[in-house]
């Protein structure tokens, strides 16, 4: 057992859980970008698992701009259209 194992909370039990409870979860963050990322994340995560949210990322990261705050408020209503479609979110 490594010195993160021990100090890993009960419900990082999947690599994705672990690898974002090892590298991300408490680690504060500077980055608006990262924040705005985390706000969406958070929003679509009501009612779903965090491992649910953490499977979808990367579908997130591409339906949201890659999280650039500037490009997501100039969505129209074709862009929540998009976003109402997508299954992969």
């Amino acid at each position: 057992m490594n010195h993160l194992q021990s100090y890993r909370c009960s419900w990082a039990r999947h690599p994705l859980e672990i690898d974002y409870h090892d590298r991300e979860w408490g680690v504060p963050v500077k980055d608006d970008t990262r924040h705005f990322e985390f706000l969406i994340l958070d929003a679509f995560q009501a009612g779903l698992s965090w491992l649910t949210i953490l499977k979808k990322r990367s579908n997130f990261r591409e339906a949201f701009m890659n999280f650039n705050v500037k490009e997501v408020a100039e969505f129209d209503a074709r862009d929540v259209g998009r976003l109402l479609l997508e299954k992969g979110i």
